[in-house]
């Protein structure tokens, strides 16, 4: 299970990087790189993370479902997930 720090922390950086995007904005068409430099390093988009919602494994994640690998695999052997099964031919 994801433990609730690693959540609220992705949901954290998520907060930070909308509170600062458009200040990053006009900061970047003015050509204002001191300003930019100046601006928290968790307000860039880039440090953002794709994390699975059940284990917090920032690896291997489907956005579509935002599983990751293991997880969808087990949920969709249990049938848990619609309209998704196993291939086999």
């Amino acid at each position: 299970m994801a433990t609730k720090a690693v959540i609220a922390r992705n949901l954290k950086r998520i907060k930070l990087v909308e509170k600062y995007k458009q200040r990053r904005e006009a900061l970047k068409e003015a050509g204002d790189y001191f300003g930019l430099q100046k601006l928290p390093k968790n307000s860039s988009p880039v440090r953002l993370r794709n994390r699975c919602g059940v284990t917090g494994r920032g690896r291997g994640v489907y956005r579509k479902f935002m599983l990751c690998r293991n997880v969808l695999r087990q949920m969709a052997l249990e049938g848990k997930i619609p309209g998704l099964r196993k291939a086999s031919w």
